[in-house]
């Protein structure tokens, strides 16, 4: 790789399929918070799209969303809309044209991304008073014993936990935005889950999947069991407190 190519940390595309079936939905109350905030609806760039969730969710207010991922496999597995289109496009040279999007959304990926230049290709695509959010969230909570099933999970998979992991930790409070910050209120995720899709969240983070794919075991199965009894037959709720940082490009 030189210096000028873009950096692509591939840790989702060997379970794309997986990726889009198991994780959490964002609140519709983001959306609807971001739309307001920016200049106009017309155009949205979701980058790190992922399985498109959040490229969906923003095609409900904007006339048209862009949505990239540096994996073909996640653009192949992602839900459509007739309003996004999916394209292969590395955060830092997307390939849209300057000062066309009023909204830069990076959902679950900013700390994959090489952060400056993703920052300077956003403020070359947003448009005179556009809006660049970022968020992440961390472990969910369900209630005590079984927090601290996925937590003991956590903890036994740590060594393959790509090292930018620590930036959601932290709730990417060492980042900071090129932007003058946009002041924003709480959001939180939240699903009604049965024990399986818990599971199959679960096998969806990364250090499992490299745990996986080093080891030749699931690391999953170790706490499975556990995990089952605990949550019983039917569904919980499951809550991710959401970590949001939203700046304005000055009008």
């Amino acid at each position: 790789m030189t210096a000028r190519e873009p950096s692509f940390k591939d840790h989702f595309s060997g379970h794309a399929a997986s990726y889009a079936a198991f994780r959490p939905r964002y609140p519709d109350a983001l959306f609807d918070f971001l739309a307001r905030s920016a200049p106009a609806r017309e155009h949205a760039w979701d980058c790190g799209t992922g399985n498109g969730q959040t490229a969906v969710s923003l095609a409900a207010h904007f006339e048209r969303v862009t949505a990239t991922d540096a994996s073909a496999a996640q653009i192949a597995a992602a839900e459509p809309h007739p309003r996004v289109a999916y394209r292969v496009a590395a955060a830092e040279a997307s390939g849209i044209d300057e000062e066309t999007v009023d909204l830069v959304t990076v959902a679950q990926a900013l700390h994959w991304f090489d952060i400056e230049r993703f920052f300077a290709e956003a403020l070359r695509v947003l448009a005179p008073g556009g809006v660049l959010a970022v968020w992440c969230y961390g472990l969910c909570r369900v209630e005590r014993r079984i927090d601290a099933v996925i937590e003991g999970l956590y903890r036994a998979v740590d060594a393959w936990w790509p090292p930018e992991r620590r930036l959601i930790e932290e709730g990417y409070r060492s980042i900071t935005l090129p932007l003058p910050a946009l002041p924003a209120p709480a959001f939180a995720m939240s699903a009604d889950w049965s024990a399986d899709a818990m599971l199959g969240y679960l096998r969806t983070w990364s250090a499992c999947q490299r745990h996986l794919a080093e080891r030749g075991t699931d690391p999953v199965r170790t706490v499975e069991d556990e995990l089952c009894a605990l949550w019983g037959a039917g569904s919980r709720t499951v809550r991710w407190p959401l970590a949001l940082k939203a700046g304005r490009r000055p009008a």
